[in-house]
């Protein structure tokens, strides 16, 4: 019965004069100097409930949610991992959530503060000295420190056209460099799923702007010859991006400021456990050399001659790239977790985060094997390719049967360098009984009928439509009560 009500849309449950509260009649004329052509000829067609009404519907959508409050969020191209419920409570403390962004900063000096620790403490992480808590976004980290590059080389008078990136780089790397002007060019990885250091040379020419990469790589592996990547960057002239959103492998074991790279961004709400949701919110800060300092976007935290906290204009800045001072909602969270856990804590995130994936590797060689390192970092990318050819089994169908044993599927069939892809990532936050128990239901999945595997998952309010249909041609269930 619950998921029969939750399928329902709130407009399903609207009968005429219903209604949770009853509002004094207004006394403010109804055009109220608006003009005609600014006014609706009807009233909008809003659903009319009760309030029991709005609070079962919305109770009973949530039971269909997964959440990492609920369930092993396994998910390979995106750090899932517990967000700690101190951080909720510390973060919703009047002093914090009382605050406006409008008001003087003479009046919010101990937020100032936080902001201002938070960016040091990001630029310690990174091996970059100069921070903007801006972006609201990994995406958006990547597009800013892009702008950032153009600046600079605008203001030294390059011409530079294009960015490089591996094939197997996420996709709003290059998303991110196009929608900054630049000419995108891949480079295929090399056999081993690293950089194709060869590659890079025949492409590197007067005219390279940015290399981005990500290390650890989309493969879960260790990039061990990004100083030599960076030498040849930055001899032709070029600078290198340091994609961060696998940061959660390397927290206090080493930099990216020191194996080379000249800019990066964080995901606050993946490695600094800030949490998910929706496509947001989410918080990307980025980091940068010195000589790239003056072109961040504005305002950062600063301090006065008088040591009082203000916001400070980069002297060549790319202006704003979000309002405020950022999410600070994210970032809060952020920092809430760097102060809890200190250096010794982040530097035991990485390490177990990568026991973690090994360990969880390990169990499933025989049956899902990895192409590619005999160990991996805080992921791994595994091939379906041996099931699919002796059972039937996709890479897909294993997916969608977690679901039915109350697993979020982990990522499948990204990076394309790998037939039949798994991607895992179990992050630090997960029991070893968890694990266990994960790599138990893969094997059991790979025992069932490979008809019942592909009708899977079965216990969901919808199965598995048809991915292609779906997007092309959707259906929209819509009430009665909203046909115009």
């Amino acid at each position: 019965m619950r998921n029969q009500e939750a399928t329902k849309l709130i407009f399903d449950l609207s009968f005429a004069g219903r209604r949770g509260a009853e509002l004094p009649a207004s006394d403010v004329p109804s055009s109220a100097g608006i003009p005609r052509e600014f006014l609706a000829d009807t009233a909008p067609p809003l659903p009319e409930v009760a309030e029991p009404d709005v609070i079962r519907h919305f109770t009973n959508l949530s039971t269909l949610n997964m959440s990492v409050d609920t369930h092993f969020y396994p998910l390979g191209s995106c750090t899932m991992k517990y967000n700690p419920k101190r951080h909720e409570r510390l973060s919703s403390l009047p002093g914090i959530v009382d605050l406006h962004p409008h008001q003087n900063p003479a009046d919010i000096q101990g937020m100032l503060g936080i902001l201002f620790e938070m960016q040091e403490m990001l630029a310690e992480i990174a091996g970059l000295p100069a921070v903007s808590l801006q972006p609201a976004a990994g995406a958006q980290g990547e597009f800013a420190a892009l702008l950032v590059a153009a600046a600079y080389f605008k203001d030294r008078g390059e011409h530079r056209t294009k960015v490089l990136f591996p094939s197997s780089a996420h996709g709003t790397n290059p998303a991110s460099a196009a929608l900054a002007g630049f000419e995108c060019v891949q480079l295929p990885d090399s056999p081993d799923g690293f950089v194709d250091v060869e590659e890079l040379k025949r492409h590197l020419d007067s005219s390279t702007a940015v290399f981005m990469m990500t290390n650890p790589n989309t493969l879960g592996l260790f990039e061990h010859r990004t100083p030599e990547i960076a030498k040849l960057v930055h001899d032709a002239g070029g600078l290198v991006y340091i994609d961060g959103a696998n940061m959660n492998a390397i927290l206090g074991i080493t930099r990216p400021g020191d194996f080379g790279g000249d800019m990066m961004h964080y995901n606050v709400h993946k490695t600094f456990t800030g949490p998910h949701g929706a496509g947001g919110p989410g918080s990307g800060p980025i980091a940068v050399r010195d000589f790239l300092a003056d072109f961040l976007p504005g305002p950062v935290v600063g301090k006065s001659a008088s040591g009082a906290y203000e916001l400070q204009q980069p002297a060549k800045s790319i202006g704003r790239v979000r309002s405020y001072f950022g999410n600070l909602g994210i970032l809060m969270r952020g920092y809430l977790y760097l102060r809890t856990l200190g250096a010794k804590g982040l530097r035991e995130v990485s390490e177990v985060a990568v026991l973690n994936a090994n360990y969880l590797k390990a169990k499933l060689a025989d049956v899902l094997p990895v192409p590619h390192g005999r160990t991996c970092m805080h992921e791994f990318v595994a091939s379906a390719q041996k099931v699919q050819k002796e059972l039937g089994i996709s890479a897909m169908d294993i997916a969608k049967r977690l679901l039915d044993y109350g697993y979020h599927a982990p990522t499948v069939y990204f990076p394309l360098c790998v037939p039949d892809a798994i991607m895992v990532e179990p992050t630090e936050t997960e029991s070893k009984e968890t694990l266990d128990a994960f790599a138990d239901t893969i094997r059991k999945i790979l025992g069932e009928s490979a008809d019942l595997l592909h009708d899977a998952p079965h216990s969901t309010v919808v199965s598995r439509p048809n991915d292609v249909q779906a997007a092309r041609k959707p259906i929209l269930k819509w009430s009665p009560c909203c046909d115009s």
